[in-house]
């Protein structure tokens, strides 16, 4: 090859491994059984990856090396972030939801709906270990705090939080809220946790320590997802029937903004700078993008049929 011409091909292959370093956004798409990849840098679909029959909920393992998702046929996938190649597969228990990777890096859970149960799998070997049996029915989401040292769970069928001691391998503890609990999200200091409750369109803050409500915040009409900043300023909720997202400032526990989004919002991520939301609008197959600082949405991107949620790579630089 003629140096010139190898130098632009050299040139052209290092750019495109830069562009592939940026976090991805992963799209669960239940209709259309894929997982849609969006390169959040230019924000346009890279790839289009085949999963199991109805994949909802997904997460990034604390390396980023794997992508975990749930499907229909009661598994979870197991997927190379470097290839998207699903590697292998775990079967969990009956209508599997909500997943969950433990900051520690040694656990990956998976909130089983008809089993009422989470199901814990030991990240270095891809084998189940344990299920815990939750008091609420229909668990939906099983998120980890961030010492990994507990997990809260949410159920449709509740009007409580599930809280398990993951050492101890057993719920130690519920605490009470409003009907049909759906998202959660832990502060980055673990002091507080946000909780969706979709009936009575409410967010209730929780003081993790004293397991406890501080204080229910309204948001708007069937509030479900939850997404908040990396800097702990901002937590963001998704209103499944107005078809926005408000934005609730940490400090004051109020309120500050309403963003339009698509049809149906469910469940959202945030890039790792902080600096962009993506929202999976259920109903119009398709993913909006808002920026975080002006609070306002940038670009809806069409992404596969009945979008679920989405999970954020970090950059494979940084990896």
């Amino acid at each position: 090859m003629h140096m010139n011409k190898l130098f632009i091909f050299l040139c052209g292959s290092l750019w495109s491994a830069i562009a592939l370093a940026e976090p991805l956004a992963y799209v669960s798409n239940e209709k259309s059984n894929t997982l849609t990849v969006i390169d959040t840098r230019i924000d346009r679909v890279v790839n289009e990856i085949a999963v199991g029959e109805k994949p909802r909920g997904a997460a990034i393992s604390a390396d980023g090396r794997w992508l975990y998702v749930t499907s229909k046929s009661n598994a979870l996938a197991k997927i190379n972030t470097q290839t998207n190649a699903i590697i292998g597969t775990v079967v969990v228990g009956d209508s599997p939801e909500g997943v969950s990777s433990s900051p520690d890096g040694k656990w990956v859970i998976v909130a089983s709906e008809e089993s009422n149960s989470v199901n814990f799998i030991d990240a270095s070997t891809g084998k189940k270990v344990f299920a815990v049996k939750t008091r609420g029915e229909n668990p939906e989401h099983a998120v980890f705090s961030p010492d990994s040292r507990l997990v809260f769970v949410s159920a449709e069928e509740a009007d409580s939080i599930d809280v398990i001691d993951v050492q101890r391998r057993k719920q130690v503890a519920s605490i009470k809220v409003g009907d049909r609990p759906r998202g959660i999200v832990f502060t980055p200091d673990g002091k507080q946790a946000y909780v969706t409750c979709e009936i009575v369109s409410t967010v209730y803050v929780i003081d993790v320590a004293k397991r406890a409500v501080i204080k229910p915040i309204k948001a708007g009409t069937f509030s479900n997802g939850l997404a908040v900043t990396p800097d702990g300023r901002r937590v963001f909720v998704s209103n499944g029937k107005d078809g926005t997202v408000s934005a609730i400032d940490t400090s004051t526990l109020e309120v500050i903004a309403t963003i339009p989004v698509g049809k149906r919002p469910w469940n959202m991520a945030i890039t790792p700078d902080g600096k962009k939301l993506y929202v999976a609008n259920g109903r119009s197959n398709s993913v909006t993008v808002i920026d975080t600082l002006e609070m306002k949405p940038l670009v809806d991107i069409p992404v596969g049929e009945l979008p679920w949620g989405v999970v954020i790579s970090r950059s494979q630089s940084s990896r």
